[in-house]
């Protein structure tokens, strides 16, 4: 994977297909290929014809890890993704995040709004403007020697999916503790690109899409039936919302 400095911290992307930019920026415990690849997307953009660029987030993939919580905040992992596409080219592009990469992408929104095409917030809804509960138990399940000594059924969930991922759960523990800066009801409101936001209809982590569709001017919202947390990432009507949204930009 090519790799950019940002702020002296290497980031890690790929880079596949021609046509429009689309920016993906993946989940917490997740990387560029279990978000975006694994799950179909990049093939699905490059064959509706465009271009996609996934980012492992730092902390995560191949990206530098830090094990300071003060190094995780999302302003700074905005600028990651702002830099990667410095380091393109790239002056604007649609930019499309899945749970802690929404609220990456609704930061970059903010901080750059001349660089973001449109948004699309997946995994994270009507939760990205309430206070972070549960950060707590998830750190020390992925700082536990096993996960035999993990009970909450959250925590465990992404202690799981942390091991499944073979990722640095130091790194991760860092993370979940420092990157959840407010986003305020009046901010969302502020973001002025084009809006679509995703979540399944049972992902209670997320919290129900036309909850924050109904904060931000003009946003759409799109519910996923019968889908958690996990689940709705790679589902079909997922896919091709997102595709129908973008097609509609101009």
């Amino acid at each position: 994977m090519p790799v950019v400095s940002s702020d002296g911290v290497d980031i890690h992307f790929l880079d596949e297909g021609e046509g429009r930019p689309v920016l993906l920026i993946h989940g917490f415990a997740s990387n560029a290929v279990v978000n975006w690849v694994d799950t179909g997307w990049v093939r699905h953009l490059n064959r509706s014809g465009f271009r996609a660029i996934a980012m492992d987030n730092r902390g995560h993939g191949l990206s530098t890890k830090l094990y300071t919580p003060q190094d995780y905040g999302t302003p700074r992992m905005a600028e990651d993704a702002r830099r990667v596409l410095d380091h393109l080219g790239i002056g604007r592009a649609d930019v499309m995040g899945y749970s802690m990469g929404a609220r990456i992408a609704a930061f970059l929104a903010l901080a750059h709004p001349e660089r973001v095409r449109s948004a699309v917030f997946a995994g994270l809804a009507g939760n990205m403007v309430r206070p972070m509960a549960g950060t707590g138990p998830i750190a020390h399940a992925l700082e536990a020697d096993s996960i035999d000594a993990v009970t909450n059924p959250t925590a465990r969930t992404f202690r799981a999916f942390a091991d499944r991922t073979g990722s640095d759960r130091k790194a991760l523990a860092a993370c979940i503790r420092g990157a959840r800066e407010p986003l305020t009801r009046e901010a969302v409101a502020r973001i002025a690109c084009p809006v679509l936001v995703v979540a399944g209809g049972d992902d209670v982590i997320a919290g129900p899409a036309d909850d924050l569709a109904s904060l931000i001017p003009g946003a759409e919202a799109l519910t996923v039936p019968r889908r958690d947390h996990m689940r709705t990432v790679g589902d079909r009507i997922y896919m091709q919302g997102v595709l129908d949204f973008l097609r509609r930009r101009p």
